[in-house]
C-alpha cells in the first residue's frame, strides 16, 4: 500500500512538474560553480601619449593582486570562499582605435569577470559604450571625463579620481579668496580639460570674474611660445593651463625660455608625476607654481578600508624599490575597490557588483579619500586642493594653500621672479 502511493505521488510530482514548466514556471536550475580564478581584464599603454601615467596605474594594480594572492585570493561573497586573481592585460599603445579591438576582446573572448579602464579619459572613453552595450560594469580608475557622467547607468564607476567637472572648486574658490581679478585659462579641447576649464569660468563667474584670455588648445600641441606672449599682453594676475602631462611640460618649457613671468602659473600634472615633469623641466621652472596635489602628497590617516596613504607608500616601496606616484596609488585604490565590491555583492553579476558599489558609497574611506559616486557613475569624493611648489634645497616642496582646513602654508603671491 504504502509503495503505491509512493509512486502515485512520484507520478503526481512529475505530472505538476512538466505543467509548470509549461505555463511558463521552469525549474530551478542549480547555482554556477565557483570559477577557479577571477579574471580581471584591462589595458595599458607602453608607448605613446599617455605611456608614463598608464604604466603607473597598471603598476598598481598588479601589486594589489600579487597582494591579494598572498593570501589565498579575493573573498568572493557570492561563493563565500576566497577566489585567486588573474590580471588579463593587452598593450593599447595609447590608441583609442587599438583600446578599442582590446577591450572587445577582453569581454567577447577572454570573458573577464571585472572589466577595468584603462588611465585617463581618452582611453576610457572607448570602452564605455562597449561595456554597455555588453552590460558589463567598466570599472574606470581615472576616466574624469564629465560627459561620461550625464544620465543614470548600471555600467560605469569612476573609483580613484574625482569627475573633472568638480577638479577646479577649490582652485576657483582659492582665486576668489585671493581677490585675483585678472585671469587667463588655456585648455586642451578634450573633454577632461575642457570640462575644468568650463567649470573654473562657471565659479569664477559666480564671483564676478571674467577670464582675461579664455582659449582652447589641441591636445597634440606642442608649441606654446606664440600662445604664451599672446597671453602675457593681457596682463593676466594668474595663467591656468589645462593638460596632459605632455601639454604641461610643452607649456612649463616654453614659459621658462620665453623670458616672461606671471604672478601665478597652475598646471594639472606637477601634482600627479612630480618626478616625470621635474626631470623634463626642471625644479627652477617649477619653483612657485601651483598644481592639484594628489597622494601621496596628500595624506589620509583614518581609513575603512586597506591600508591608509604612508602605510601604502612603505609597502609599495619596499616591493618595488621605488616610491609611488598617484597613478600607483590610483591603480591600486582600484584593485581595493574591486575587493571590496566582490566581497559584498550577494550575487556574481554584473548588477550586483554595481550595487554593492553603491551600497559603499559615502560608507568607504581608502588611501585616496572618501569613496563617493552618484547613480551616473561619477566620482564626487577625493576633491583635490591647492598647493604651491615652494623651493627646498635642490628641489620644492608641495605646500598645501587652500582650502584653509587642509592648508599646510600659505601661498607665496605674487610668485618671485627666478
Amino acid at each position: 500500500m504504502n509503495t503505491r502511493r509512493s509512486a502515485w505521488r512520484v507520478l503526481a510530482c512529475t505530472v505538476l512538474g512538466a505543467v509548470l514548466l509549461a505555463i511558463g514556471f521552469p525549474r530551478p536550475s542549480p547555482a554556477a560553480p565557483a570559477p577557479s580564478e577571477i579574471k580581471v581584464g584591462t589595458l595599458y599603454a607602453s608607448t605613446g601619449t599617455f605611456a608614463v601615467a598608464s604604466q603607473g596605474q597598471y603598476d598598481g594594480l598588479k601589486y594589489w593582486a600579487a597582494e591579494i594572492n598572498k593570501s589565498g585570493g579575493i573573498f568572493v561573497k557570492a561563493f563565500n570562499k576566497k577566489i585567486p586573481v588573474k590580471i588579463v592585460a593587452y598593450d593599447d599603445q595609447s590608441s583609442t582605435s587599438t583600446a578599442t579591438t582590446l577591450y572587445n576582446q577582453l569581454i567577447t573572448q577572454d570573458k573577464v569577470d571585472v572589466l577595468v579602464a584603462d588611465f585617463g579619459s581618452v582611453l576610457t572613453s572607448v570602452a564605455i559604450p562597449l561595456a554597455a552595450e555588453h552590460h558589463m560594469l567598466l570599472i574606470d580608475p581615472t576616466g574624469s571625463g564629465a560627459n561620461f557622467f550625464t544620465k543614470k547607468t548600471d555600467y560605469l564607476a569612476d573609483v580613484s579620481i574625482p569627475s573633472s567637472a568638480v577638479w577646479p572648486l577649490p582652485l576657483g574658490k582659492f582665486l576668489l579668496d585671493k581677490k585675483i581679478a585678472r585671469v587667463a585659462v588655456i585648455y586642451d579641447s578634450n573633454d577632461f580639460d575642457a570640462s575644468q576649464a568650463e567649470t573654473l569660468k562657471s565659479v569664477l563667474a559666480e564671483g564676478g570674474v571674467q577670464p582675461v584670455y579664455y582659449n582652447g588648445v589641441p591636445t597634440t600641441e606642442s608649441n606654446y611660445a606664440i600662445l604664451l606672449h599672446t597671453i602675457a599682453a593681457q596682463n593676466p594676475d594668474a595663467v591656468i593651463e589645462f593638460g596632459y602631462a605632455p601639454n604641461d611640460i610643452a607649456f612649463l618649457r616654453d614659459l621658462a625660455s620665453s623670458g616672461l613671468h606671471f604672478k601665478m602659473t597652475f598646471t594639472i600634472f606637477p601634482g600627479q608625476l612630480i618626478s616625470l615633469i621635474t626631470k623634463n623641466v626642471g625644479a627652477k621652472a617649477l619653483a612657485y607654481t601651483y598644481t592639484y596635489p594628489t597622494p601621496p602628497l596628500v595624506n589620509f590617516k583614518t581609513v575603512t578600508l586597506g591600508p591608509t596613504t604612508d602605510e601604502f607608500v612603505k609597502a609599495f616601496t619596499e616591493a618595488s624599490h621605488q616610491a609611488p606616484n598617484f597613478l600607483d596609488c590610483a591603480g591600486y585604490n582600484n584593485g581595493l575597490i574591486i575587493q571590496e565590491m566582490l566581497g559584498r555583492a550577494p550575487e556574481f553579476s554584473q548588477l550586483a557588483f554595481h550595487q554593492a558599489l553603491m551600497d559603499m558609497s559615502g560608507k568607504t574611506t581608502t588611501l585616496l579619500g572618501e569613496f563617493k559616486i552618484n547613480e551616473n557613475g561619477a566620482q564626487l569624493g577625493e576633491l583635490l586642493p591647492v598647493a604651491q611648489l615652494v623651493p627646498e634645497g635642490d628641489g620644492n616642496k608641495f605646500v598645501v594653500v587652500y582650502p584653509q582646513d587642509k592648508a599646510t602654508g600659505s601661498a607665496v603671491y605674487p610668485a618671485p621672479e627666478h
